[in-house]
C-alpha cells in the first residue's frame, strides 16, 4: 500500500466481518455521543461489492478506486421519502426545454465539443445617426438567445461537461413587473424539473424558440452554444462559437427586410473590443432607484410596523441607452409585426437555477453516493441521495468549493477560485445512514503522529510489516503500539482494515482518555439555565407566562444519550429586570426560594446547593416556581433591564459548579440600566452608503468580546431570543451568542396570538437538540497547503484552533486554505477535520472527518471539479464579514471583481477562441451570476428603507453559521405553484423561478427561504378554489396577511397545509406563513425575494447582471 492510496474498498455483501470489541454505534443520525450497546461492524451501510468502474484518470490513490455509480439511472427512491424531512423536499422544476443540461463522462475531454445548436440569424444595419429610445427597445425586441444542450451522463460526477456559452447583450434591459423586485433569497432547493410546466410569462406575445439540433460535421461532436443578440464589438461572421469545430445553420426563417446576411463564416474576431461605456454601476453599487418595503426578519408581518400605502401605477421606463459598439437595429416599422411586440431576451435561455437542480436530481439522485474515489464531487445540495462512507467523509460533513485543487499558488491566485470547505461536524444524518462509529481504544486513546499529531485515518501507510506506519500529512514514520499491531495482506494492507472504523471509514469517534480533559478530570454533565427577562414589556406582551407555562412540559425533552431513560442535564432558573433574581429550587423545599443581587457591577453566584438541579427530582419546586414567576411580576412597572451582568451571572454559576451548559436569555430591550455593558441607541440611517456605514454592524462597547472570551474559557455557549419593540442593537447583543457558538433568534413585534407558535416552534427545537459542549476543533492538511482563515459561530485565541463553547447541528464552521508549498498530482491533498467535545451526558469524545481531493496542474481541472453553492456560502460569509471593515459598496465590488476574474481566467484559458460578444460560463459555475447577484442584493449589503439596522445586523449573524443547503435557498428562494397539478397527485409540483412574470393570476404560490414562508393568491384563482382553501367564498373576502390556514377537511387544503408543515420540518428555523394577494400593498414583501427581478432598492435584475458581468470580463481580457 502506498501513501496516495484511498480508502479501501468494502468486502462483498454477505461476507463476514469480526467485531472489533472496543467501539459501538452512536445514537440517532450522527448526533454526537451514544452509549448504545456495540453494533456489528459489519452493518454500517451495505458495502458495495468488489470493483465494477474503472478508476477515473489520474487519481492514483490505488486499492479504493470504487468510482461512484453512473449518474443516469432510473429514478429510484433509495430511502429518499425517509430523507424528506432532512432534504428539502423533491420540487423544483423550471422552464422546460426539450434536451436537459447533463455532465459530461469524466474520460471525455474538457471542452470538446457536443451537438450544436442552431441558431438565428442575425440582423445588421449599416451604422447611422444613434437610434432613438423607440429604436433601442426594437433592437431588444429582436434579440434572442436561444440554445439546447445535451450531452452523455456523467459516471462519478467529476466530469462536469463542456462550458455553457452564451451570449448576452451589456446594455439596460426592460424593468420586469410593475415595481421591480426585492433581492434576498436563495437558491432553490431539492426537485426541480425543469419545465415551462404551464408557466408562461404573461407578458410575452412570441413563443421562445424551440431547441434544435444539426447534425454533426465529419470529424467529431460539437459543443453547445446558447447564441443571442450581437454585443458591443462582436461582428457577425457566422454564429458565435464556444468550442473548436462548432458548426451550426441557421434555422429557416425569413428574412426581415432590409436586412443583410454575411457569408460563410470566417475566423472568430479578436477578444479585444472597445470598452464600453453603457451599463456602469452607480456611486453607492446599485443599478436603480430607492427601493420600497423590506421583510423584517423577526416578524414579517402581524405586529410589524405597516409598509406604506398601496404602490402606484408602473412608471414609464426612462430611455434606453445604447452602446457606441452596439450594431443599430432597423427601424421599428422596417421590423414584421412579430417582432415589434417582443420587449426583453428570453430569461428560458440563460442558465437556470430551477434546470440546474433538477437535472442535478435526475442524474444522481437515484444512486448511493459512495465516498470511496478521491476528490469526487458529490451531488448539489438540493438532491436527494444516499451516502456510502467508504473512506472519505460524508459532504454532510464537509463540502468544498473545488474537489481539485491547484498544484500552485500562482495557477491558484491566476483562477482567482477561493479554496475552502465548509465543515458541518455534528450534522444530523437521516434515518437511512448510519452515524458515526465510536472507537475506545482504552487508557492508550486513540493513535496519532508523533509530529504532526494527526489521528490514525484510512490514508495512513502501514510498512515494515505492520510494526511502523507512514503519516499521509507530514510523511513522519512512526512505531505502531504492540497493541494496535496487525498483520499486512499481499497489498500492504492490514488485515483487520476493515474490523476498525478509523482504518475504513471517512468519519469516525474515538473516545478520549483523561488527558484530553480540562485539568486531567472527565467533565460533568453540562447544565442548562433558563434567564428570563421580567420586565415591564416582557410581562404586558404575555411573553413571561406563555415561556413559564412551556418550560412546564419542555424540560423533559432535554437532550438524552443515545440509550439513556432520562437527560444527565441539569437545571437553573434566573430571572432579571435591573437587578438579578436566583431560585433555589432543591427537591427537599416545599416551595422555590428566591435571592435577588442588586450590586450588578460585581456580579456574584448567592447559592451554590440548589440552584443546578435534577428535573426528575425538583420537578414539583420547579413547576411550583415556573407557576408564580408570572404573578410575582404582574405589576411591576420596570422597563429598564441590563444585559452583560446576566451572562456573567450564568458564567459564573458554571463555574462554580465546574461543568460546562448553555444559557437560555429571553431579553426585550435596549439595556439602558447603569451596568457594564450598558448600551445607548446609535441606530443612524444617515450612515447608509458612507464610509461610516461599517460602524453599523461593529459592537457598541469592547466589554462583551471580553465577556464572550471567558464564556469561551468556561464551556459556557449562550442563545439568545430577542423580543424588541425597537432598536436593541443586534450588532452588540450578538456578540457573545456569535462567538461562543450560539444562536440568536429575534421576534419583533412579539404578540402571543401572532408568534407564539413560531416561538415555541424555535425554543422546542432549540432545548432538544444535541449539542457538544466545550469544544475545540482543528483541521489538519497534507504538506503543501494550510487552514489560513476561519468564519462561523466560533473564537480563536491563536490561529490554529477553533474554540467552541457549544456547538450543535445546524451549525458550520468554514475553512479557507492557502499555498504553502508546490502540490503533488499524484498524491493529492488531504484534510482532518478533529473535533474534540463533551456529549450531553458529560462524555468526553473526539470526531474525525477526513477528506482526499485531487490536484491538478490544469486549470480545466479546477473549473471542471467546482460546487457553485460552497463557493455562494464562501463568498456570502466573506462578504459578510467584510462590512464589519469595509465600506458596504467597497466589499460589493470586490465580490463582482472576484466574480469576473473567475470567468475571465476560464474564457482566457480553458474556452475555445470565440467572438468577444459571447459570454462563455464553466458547465459547473453557470449559476455563479445568477446566484452572487441575489448575494449582492441581500438586505446586508443593498438595504432598502424599511429594513432597520438590527434586522441586517441579525442576518448577518445567521449567516455566518449557516450550511450550504441553508444558504442556497436563502439568497435563491423556492417558488413553489400550487394548484398546477391535479390535488390527487403525491408528487410536489415542480419549483419556478423565482420571478415575477413566472406568477399567473389564476394560481396560488408558496414561496420559502428557509426563514419565510409566503402563499401568494393571485387575482383570478377559481372561487371553488378559494373556498376549499380559505373557507370564503371570493378573492376579496380572503385576509390579507393572515397567518395560519383553517384547517378543512378537503383535498386541497389537506395537500397545501401538509405541504407546509413538511417544509418547516426541513429548516432549522419556523417559518412564519403570510397570505399575500395579489395587487395588494403585502405584495411588495413578497416581491423582495423575487430575486431574477431588478429590485426597488437598484439591485439588477439576473439579465441585467449577466450583461453586467459580460462587460467586466471583457474589460479585464482586453
Amino acid at each position: 500500500m502506498n501513501v496516495n492510496q484511498s480508502a479501501p474498498p468494502v468486502p462483498p455483501f454477505g461476507q463476514p466481518q469480526p467485531v472489533y470489541p472496543g467501539y459501538h454505534q452512536s445514537s440517532y443520525g450522527g448526533q454526537p455521543g451514544s452509549t448504545a450497546p456495540p453494533t456489528p461492524y459489519g452493518a454500517y451501510n451495505g458495502p458495495a461489492p468488489g470493483y465494477q468502474h474503472t478508476p477515473l484518470q489520474g487519481v492514483s490513490r490505488a486499492p479504493p478506486s470504487s468510482g461512484a455509480p453512473p449518474a443516469s439511472t432510473a429514478q429510484a427512491p433509495c430511502g429518499q421519502a425517509a430523507y424528506a424531512q432532512f432534504g428539502q423536499g423533491d420540487v423544483q422544476n423550471g422552464p422546460s426545454s426539450t434536451v436537459q443540461m447533463q455532465r459530461l463522462p469524466s474520460s471525455q475531454l474538457f471542452g470538446s465539443p457536443l451537438a450544436p445548436v442552431a441558431s438565428q440569424p442575425a440582423v445588421l444595419q449599416p451604422y447611422g445617426p444613434p437610434p432613438t429610445s423607440t429604436q433601442v427597445t426594437a433592437q431588444l425586441a429582436g434579440m434572442q438567445i436561444s440554445g439546447a444542450v445535451a450531452s452523455a451522463p456523467p459516471p462519478s460526477g467529476l466530469g462536469y461537461g463542456p462550458p455553457t456559452s452564451l451570449a448576452s447583450a451589456s446594455g439596460s434591459f426592460p424593468n420586469s413587473g410593475p415595481y421591480g423586485s426585492y433581492p434576498q433569497g436563495q437558491a432553490p432547493p431539492l426537485n426541480q424539473a425543469q419545465g415551462h410546466a404551464g408557466i408562461q410569462p404573461p407578458q410575452r406575445s412570441a413563443p421562445p424558440l424551440a431547441s434544435s439540433f444539426t447534425s454533426p460535421a465529419s470529424g467529431g461532436s460539437r459543443m453547445p452554444s446558447m447564441t443571442g443578440p450581437l454585443l458591443p464589438g462582436q461582428g457577425f461572421g457566422g454564429p458565435p462559437v464556444s468550442q473548436p469545430n462548432h458548426v451550426s445553420s441557421a434555422s429557416p426563417q425569413a428574412v426581415p427586410p432590409g436586412t443583410q446576411m454575411t457569408g460563410p463564416p470566417g475566423p472568430p474576431p479578436p477578444m479585444h473590443s472597445p470598452q464600453q461605456p453603457g451599463y456602469h454601476l452607480q456611486q453607492n453599487g446599485s443599478f436603480g432607484p430607492a427601493r420600497g418595503p423590506q421583510p423584517n426578519y423577526g416578524s414579517p408581518y402581524p405586529g410589524a410596523p405597516t409598509f406604506g400605502s398601496q404602490p402606484g401605477p408602473p412608471q414609464p421606463l426612462p430611455p434606453k441607452r445604447l452602446d457606441p459598439d452596439a450594431i443599430p437595429s432597423p427601424q421599428l416599422n422596417e421590423l414584421p409585426p412579430q417582432q415589434k411586440t417582443r420587449h426583453r431576451i428570453d430569461p428560458d435561455a440563460i442558465p437556470s437555477p430551477i434546470q440546474v437542480i433538477e437535472d442535478d436530481r435526475n442524474n444522481r439522485g437515484s444512486e448511493p453516493f459512495v465516498t470511496g474515489v478521491r476528490g469526487q464531487v458529490p451531488p448539489l445540495v438540493t438532491t436527494n441521495f444516499l451516502v456510502k462512507d467508504q473512506g472519505n467523509a460524508s459532504p454532510r460533513y464537509i463540502r468544498c468549493t473545488s474537489y481539485n485543487i491547484p498544484c500552485t499558488s500562482d495557477m491558484a491566485k491566476q483562477a482567482q477560485v477561493p479554496l475552502a470547505a465548509v465543515i458541518k461536524p455534528l450534522a444530523r444524518l437521516p434515518p437511512n445512514e448510519a452515524s458515526p462509529y465510536v472507537v475506545d481504544h482504552g487508557e492508550s486513546g486513540p493513535l496519532r503522529c508523533n509530529r504532526c499529531k494527526a489521528y490514525m485515518c484510512p490514508f495512513m501507510q502501514f510498512i515494515e510489516g505492520g510494526r511502523r506506519f507512514q503519516c499521509c500529512f507530514c510523511s513522519c514514520i512512526n512505531d505502531v503500539p504492540p497493541q494496535y499491531f496487525q498483520h499486512l495482506d499481499h497489498t500492504g494492507k492490514r488485515v483487520d482494515a476493515y474490523d476498525r472504523p478509523e482504518l475504513s471509514l471517512g468519519s469516525y469517534e474515538f473516545l478520549a482518555t483523561v488527558d484530553y480533559c480540562k485539568n486531567n478530570k472527565f467533565p460533568s454533565p453540562p447544565a442548562f439555565i433558563f434567564m428570563i427577562d421580567v420586565s415591564y414589556n416582557a410581562i404586558r406582551t404575555g411573553l413571561v407566562r406563555l415561556l413559564c407555562e412551556e418550560l412546564k412540559s419542555l424540560l423533559d425533552y432535554l437532550p438524552r444519550e443515545g440509550g439513556a431513560e432520562e437527560s444527565a442535564i441539569r437545571v437553573g432558573f434566573v430571572t432579571y429586570n435591573k437587578v438579578l433574581h436566583f431560585y433555589n429550587v432543591k427537591s427537599s423545599l416545599a416551595q422555590p426560594q428566591m435571592m435577588v443581587v442588586s450590586d450588578v457591577a460585581d456580579m456574584f453566584v448567592p447559592l451554590l446547593d440548589g440552584f443546578l438541579v435534577n428535573i426528575n427530582e425538583s420537578r414539583a419546586v420547579i413547576t411550583s416556581l415556573l407557576d408564580q414567576i408570572p404573578e410575582m411580576f404582574a405589576d411591576t412597572r420596570e422597563t429598564e433591564t441590563v444585559f452583560a451582568p446576566v451572562i456573567q451571572a450564568g458564567m459564573e454559576a458554571l463555574k462554580a459548579a465546574e461543568c460546562a451548559g448553555k444559557l437560555f436569555l429571553f431579553h426585550t430591550s435596549l439595556p439602558i440600566a447603569e451596568a457594564p455593558g450598558k448600551l445607548k441607541n446609535r441606530d443612524d440611517r444617515k450612515l447608509i452608503n458612507t464610509d461610516k456605514e461599517k460602524t453599523l454592524f461593529q459592537p457598541q462597547t469592547g466589554a462583551y468580546q471580553t465577556l464572550a472570551k471567558e464564556c469561551v474559557a468556561q464551556g459556557c455557549c449562550v442563545d439568545l431570543f430577542l423580543f424588541p419593540n425597537q432598536y436593541v442593537d443586534v450588532a452588540t447583543l450578538s456578540v457573545v451568542p456569535q462567538l461562543t457558538g450560539g444562536s440568536i433568534y429575534k421576534y419583533a413585534c412579539f404578540q402571543v396570538e401572532n408568534d407564539q407558535e413560531r416561538f415555541l416552534s424555535d425554543l422546542r427545537r432549540d432545548v432538544q437538540k444535541v449539542v457538544g459542549f466545550d469544544a475545540v476543533m482543528r483541521v489538519r492538511t497534507s504538506t503543501g497547503i494550510r487552514a489560513v482563515d476561519f468564519f462561523g459561530a466560533l473564537y480563536m485565541s491563536n490561529t490554529t484552533d477553533v474554540e467552541l463553547a457549544g456547538l450543535d447541528g445546524d451549525k458550520t464552521v468554514t475553512v479557507e486554505f492557502k499555498h504553502d508549498d508546490r502540490l503533488n498530482e499524484e498524491s493529492g491533498a488531504l484534510l482532518q477535520c478533529a473535533l474534540l467535545y463533551t456529549s450531553c451526558a458529560g462524555q468526553r469524545r473526539l470526531r474525525i472527518h477526513n477528506l482526499a481531493l485531487n490536484c491538478c496542474t490544469q486549470l480545466a481541472d479546477l473549473y471542471r471539479n467546482c460546487e457553485t453553492d460552497t463557493l455562494i456560502n464562501y463568498m456570502a460569509k466573506f462578504a459578510y464579514r467584510g462590512v464589519l471593515n469595509s465600506p458596504v459598496k467597497t466589499v460589493r465590488d470586490t465580490l463582482i471583481a472576484q466574480c469576473a476574474q473567475i470567468l475571465a481566467c476560464y474564457r482566457k484559458n480553458c474556452a475555445s477562441p470565440s467572438s468577444a460578444g459571447q459570454l462563455i460560463l464553466p458547465e459547473c459555475m453557470k449559476l455563479l451570476p445568477v446566484y452572487l447577484n441575489c448575494v449582492l442584493k441581500s438586505d446586508v449589503l443593498q438595504p432598502g428603507a424599511e429594513v432597520t439596522t438590527d434586522d441586517r445586523a441579525y442576518v448577518r449573524q445567521l449567516v455566518t453559521s449557516m450550511d450550504v443547503a441553508e444558504t442556497n435557498v436563502f439568497f435563491y428562494p423556492r417558488l413553489l405553484p400550487m394548484t398546477k397539478s391535479p390535488i390527487e397527485s403525491t408528487t410536489e409540483q415542480p419549483a419556478v423561478r423565482a420571478s415575477e412574470e413566472r406568477l399567473s393570476n389564476g394560481d396560488i404560490y408558496l414561496l420559502e427561504n428557509g426563514l419565510n414562508l409566503f402563499l401568494w393568491v393571485g387575482a383570478s384563482v377559481q372561487q371553488g378554489v378559494v373556498q376549499s382553501l380559505f373557507n370564503v367564498s371570493s378573492f376579496s373576502q380572503i385576509t390579507s396577511g393572515l397567518g395560519v390556514l383553517p384547517v378543512l377537511d378537503n383535498p386541497l387544503s389537506k395537500k397545501i397545509r401538509g405541504l407546509i408543515d413538511s417544509l418547516r420540518a426541513q429548516r432549522s428555523r419556523y417559518m412564519k406563513l403570510i397570505v399575500v394577494k395579489q395587487e395588494d400593498k403585502l405584495e411588495m414583501l413578497f416581491k423582495h425575494f423575487l430575486v431574477e427581478d431588478k429590485s426597488l432598492s437598484g439591485g439588477a435584475s439576473y439579465v441585467d447582471f449577466l450583461c453586467h458581468m459580460h462587460k467586466e470580463i471583457r474589460q479585464l481580457l482586453s
